[in-house]
């Protein structure tokens, strides 16, 4: 059962995103905050946030960044990865502002929207805190990153997420995405399918196995950085668990939502395309296996139960 600061959290972010008027005071004010704040946007011993943007993008994910520092808990590190040289050298006063209170920005290679992540791999050899990625066109609150951290410390051998899709198996292969349903479980399952928009957090053994993993994605889901994480999350032994039993539904930054994946992943069925690329032959065994066992539970849940034999009486 939700507490009711519960309750009241999701009211107020289901009111963010439906109505233009709230969402539109929280531009405001985050604006503000990046004109007027100097406070550090990091903190010791919190996790690496890792997230990119590109094209006019540039210009408005500053209020992300700026909803990320407003939160209970600060990461040690916030990188932002950028694969436009000339972006790089002209970025707007608003990411100057926050480079002054801790921002990294770095120029890297393109790699799609598996920038939000491989970079960060490609950069180092030593995992020791886990990874959070986030979108550039998302507001999120301010429990945001301490509910992932959280999650992570009850269970640092499950990749948690706030969003996540539950496969559908059929004919023994996997699903068309399309006829994917909402997780509505807080049970860690390799059926779990995270959606990374509002945010994963990756624990450091599974950074180590994706980096091992290499860039083939490039080959099998260039588009879908989603599909090759899952993928490596079954391979290295990582279910997937969402951490309430419904979606969270965070605000976007006005003016973003013309530009991204989903039109051509979703609407084209690119997603298709790539799952059939990326998944093998071992990890449809796994997904089946997964399904096999749910199909089980949920008939054991609902077979009523044998009534007791009540013993016989001595005479």
């Amino acid at each position: 059962m939700q507490s009711p600061a519960e309750s009241l959290q999701r009211l107020w972010l289901l009111l963010l995103r439906q109505d233009g008027k709230f969402t539109g005071i929280n531009v405001r004010w985050l604006g503000r905050q990046n004109r007027t704040a100097r406070k550090p946007i990091v903190a010791p011993s919190g996790p690496i946030i890792s997230l990119t943007t590109c094209g006019k993008r540039i210009r408005t994910v500053h209020l992300t960044l700026e909803s990320i520092a407003n939160g209970h808990i600060l990461p040690s590190r916030i990188i932002l990865w950028l694969d436009n040289a000339d972006a790089f050298r002209n970025r707007p006063r608003s990411l100057h502002r926050l480079e002054e209170r801790g921002l990294e920005i770095k120029l890297t290679h393109n790699y799609g929207p598996h920038t939000k992540y491989y970079p960060f791999l490609e950069s180092t050899d030593t995992f020791e805190v886990p990874l959070v990625t986030a979108d550039d066109d998302v507001l999120y609150p301010k429990s945001w990153l301490g509910g992932l951290v959280s999650s992570f410390n009850r269970n640092c051998t499950v990749i948690s997420c706030y969003r996540a899709h539950e496969i559908k198996i059929a004919n023994r292969t996997i699903a068309p995405y399309r006829s994917w349903g909402p997780c509505r479980s807080v049970e860690p399952s390799f059926l779990h399918f995270a959606t990374g928009s509002y945010g994963c957090i990756y624990p450091p053994r599974f950074l180590r196995a994706l980096k091992a993993a290499g860039d083939e994605f490039q080959h099998y889901c260039p588009r879908a950085d989603d599909v090759w994480l899952h993928a490596n999350a079954i391979r290295a032994h990582f279910k997937i668990a969402q951490i309430r039993r419904y979606h969270l539904n965070f605000p976007f930054s006005p003016g973003t939502q013309d530009v991204g994946l989903f039109h051509s992943n979703v609407d084209l069925g690119e997603n298709d395309v790539q799952i059939s690329n990326t998944y093998k032959p071992a990890d449809i065994a796994v997904l089946q296996s997964q399904s096999t066992q749910n199909l089980s539970l949920r008939i054991r849940e609902r077979s009523p139960r044998a009534k007791p034999t009540p013993a016989k009486s001595s005479e």
